[in-house]
């Protein structure tokens, strides 16, 4: 996913917890963040339709690669970005995984294939957001 802002700056917005309902098409807000951006951050993404996961950020390497880890009942999620210098801004990769327990592990992998999309689609709403925001 090309996103039309350096690394730094991508890296920066989309890694902070605080901004990601604007960016985020599943998250109604964020609670109850504990610590600054880095690995062991935690809080709760509070979403749409209800559900409540503890987040923690598991892998921060500046503005390189960055992991979260959001766990909610018998659902895990893994969702690591790549960031790359690319010419007029920078490259985002994208890496999800899901894990489910028991009766939840089909769904799990069902949602596996279909997660980096919905992923991608929030990926675009943050470069429009960033855009606007750099350039003005």
């Amino acid at each position: 996913m090309h996103l039309p802002v350096p690394p730094e700056v991508a890296f920066d917005y989309l890694v902070d917890p605080v901004n990601r309902p604007a960016w985020q098409s599943s998250l109604a807000r964020v609670e109850d963040v504990v610590g600054e951006v880095g690995v062991g951050q935690r809080w709760v993404d509070v979403t749409t339709p209800g559900l409540r996961p503890l987040m923690e950020t598991t892998e921060l390497d500046r503005p390189r690669r960055w992991t979260e880890r959001g766990t909610w009942r018998s659902f895990a999620a893994v969702l690591t970005l790549e960031f790359a210098p690319a010419p007029g801004g920078c490259e985002v990769g994208v890496e999800m995984r899901l894990e489910g327990r028991g009766l939840a592990r089909p769904l799990a992998a069902l949602l596996t294939v279909v997660s980096p999309y919905a992923v991608r689609s929030d990926l675009k709403r943050a470069g429009a957001i960033l855009a606007e925001r750099h350039h003005a």
